[in-house]
């Protein structure tokens, strides 16, 4: 996590760290980010549009570059106080993965690097989501014991 107040860094990182599953590690630079990035692998990056030093955009863009982090299969969230064309452009183009518009809720924060990871460790897996078709019926009759009580052909009943 690298965020430009320290305050809310500290908030986060503390909402964040309530999972015990999560490792959680505010950095104040990105060279500490980097540098921690090239050791351990990372599932999340949560990083700031509003710090000076270390601009979401620039971040991201310059950890995507990075030959030297093994491993390149984390996400970028950002937060950014307000979501422009131009930072819409800038994080397309670097490689954001979602923006997050403050302020915010810190749980919000929680429940989106949650999904992220779940929809990570889902394709890792090699699960993909089966959409449900509503034009057509089950047919359960083929299971056994079980059989259509409401089909088309008889009306439904009205009480």
């Amino acid at each position: 996590m690298l965020v430009a107040n320290p305050a809310l860094s500290s908030i986060l990182s503390m909402v964040l760290a309530s999972v015990p599953s999560f490792r959680v590690r505010p950095f104040e630079s990105e060279l500490a980010l980097v540098t921690y990035m090239r050791l351990a692998p990372v599932d999340v990056v949560v990083t700031d549009f509003d710090s000076a030093s270390a601009r979401a955009d620039r971040v991201s863009r310059d950890l995507r570059a990075d030959q030297s982090i093994p491993h390149h299969d984390y996400q970028v969230i950002a937060l950014a106080s307000m979501v422009s064309p131009e930072t819409k452009d800038l994080c397309i183009a670097s490689g954001i993965d979602e923006v997050i518009v403050k302020p915010m809720s810190p749980k919000y924060l929680l429940e989106r690097v949650q999904s992220r990871i779940a929809r990570r460790a889902a394709s890792l897996a090699g699960y993909r989501p089966v959409r449900a078709t509503t034009s057509r019926r089950p047919d359960f009759s083929q299971y056994g014991n079980v059989i259509p009580l409401w089909t088309r052909e008889r009306p439904l009943p009205t009480h």
